[in-house]
């Protein structure tokens, strides 16, 4: 069963100096009807303006993935982590027990767009962590290339939940697929571009929730930039 997240249907916010989507329930934005995916908690599609952020602010027991469209991102952290985070980077934080941090567009001049996505932590309580790694164009194109993961598989960030993340740049009439275990599931996002899903067309924003499928076909229609996230499924706390 395919399940399509329309990206006009999502929360908004627009703040002047951060213009969010979201396409679950977070901050002043609530949906009963979309509180989460299993364990994906948030999927939020951010666009902040130069020198312009998010000031120092606490999380706990949250796995967190930032994977950054357009422009670069100034992070700075409890753990004394500080860094800056380009298109093709992926950034990965376990709060665990505690952590605070910002996060900032680290240009003066040029627009950041990113993607923050949370997941809930298989154990709370454990020691907060950091990790960063680049993804090149290649990977990414080459096919779905995996960047989050349980063990770190194939040089992926390793997050402390059941789950595994791919990204992959899509070009027209290029096809990708991925085999769904049983008992598992899975939510699509396409950052941009657009795509077909099964037959199904997906623009810009749009996301796809799917359960009971053992086969993902995807298929380019313009160039396209996606994330699927491959999770345990949850039937009773998907929305």
């Amino acid at each position: 069963m395919i399940q399509i997240r329309r990206s006009q249907d999502r929360g908004h916010a627009n703040h002047g100096w951060l213009a969010a989507n979201f396409t679950f329930s977070f901050a002043d934005y609530y949906d009963p009807e979309w509180m989460h995916f299993g364990p994906l908690r948030v999927i939020n599609q951010d666009r902040i303006q130069p020198a312009q952020g998010f000031g120092t602010h606490g999380h706990k027991d949250m796995e967190i993935v930032t994977y950054v469209l357009d422009g670069v991102l100034e992070h700075k952290d409890s753990m004394g982590n500080g860094s800056q985070i380009r298109p093709g980077e992926v950034q990965f934080m376990s709060a665990g027990s505690g952590v605070t941090h910002s996060e900032f567009n680290g240009s003066d001049t040029e627009p950041l767009h990113l993607l923050q996505m949370w997941v809930f932590p298989s154990e709370t309580g454990t020691t907060p962590r950091y990790e960063q790694k680049t993804f090149s164009e290649e990977q990414r194109r080459k096919g779905l290339c995996l960047v989050v993961s349980p063990e770190g598989e194939d040089g992926s960030l390793t997050i402390g939940q059941d789950a595994r993340l791919y990204a992959a740049l899509l070009g027209p009439g290029e096809r990708r697929t991925h085999e769904l275990a049983p008992g598992r599931s899975a939510w699509l996002h396409v950052a941009r571009g657009r795509l077909r899903l099964k037959g199904q067309e997906l623009g810009p924003g749009d996301g796809a929730g799917i359960r009971a499928e053992t086969q993902l076909d995807l298929q380019g229609i313009e160039d396209a930039e996606l994330v699927l996230w491959d999770l345990p499924a949850d039937e009773e706390n998907t929305r």
